[in-house]
């Protein structure tokens, strides 16, 4: 299935991040962990229209890692992967 998202959305992958308590247990999956905050671009809609409908173009672009706000993002799961689609300005930062 291939998705494509609308004006200003993202299509984000989660990156889990592993957990580790500051002298170094791993907490399992099953642990109550936080939700992810860094994730990598899959889609991206084609920009939001400004005043005079013109598409502002997107800052990010398939493939970037990008860090984003803790509760912006919304969760779906399509054939049994879950990502987050967000709006451009849930996102915070490009990381290189």
């Amino acid at each position: 299935m291939t998705i494509k998202p609308l004006s200003d959305h993202i299509l984000i992958e989660p990156i889990a991040q592993e957990e580790k308590t500051k002298s170094g247990i791993l907490l399992p999956d099953t642990a109550d962990k936080e939700s992810p905050e860094q994730g990598k671009v899959i889609a991206v809609g084609p920009g939001r229209k400004d005043e005079s409908g013109n598409i502002v173009p997107m800052e990010v672009k398939e493939g970037d890692t990008v860090l984003f706000t803790k509760y912006g993002p919304n969760e779906i799961k399509i054939e049994d992967k879950e990502y987050l689609i967000a709006k451009q300005e849930d996102i915070l930062a490009i990381l290189e």
